[in-house]
């Protein structure tokens, strides 16, 4: 009889080092998930980050070129105002 209870002990031995291990497994996998989730989630937050910054520069860029277009469609060249001036003289 001895040998068939302590056949049994280490089976239960057995079995609850298993279960612990599967328990242990499924912590340490769980901690994977999250870390690699944060990670994920603070690649994304970056990411859009980045967009934004690139988005605003190329806003910017838009905006001065549109200014600089627009500043020499005011401006008349020197040339045109000397035809101007040469113009407008003193009438007879």
């Amino acid at each position: 009889m001895s040998n068939s209870k302590e056949a049994n002990a280490r089976a239960e031995a057995s079995f609850k080092r298993k279960q612990d291990r599967a328990r242990e497994g499924a912590k340490a996998w769980a901690e994977y998930e999250a870390q690699h989730r944060g990670v994920d989630e603070k690649i994304a937050r970056l990411k859009s980050l980045r967009l934004a910054k690139e988005a605003a520069e190329a806003a910017a860029e838009g905006d001065d070129a549109q200014r600089t277009h627009t500043e020499k469609l005011r401006r008349p060249s020197a040339s045109v105002r000397k035809i101007d001036n040469s113009c407008s003289g003193p009438r007879a």
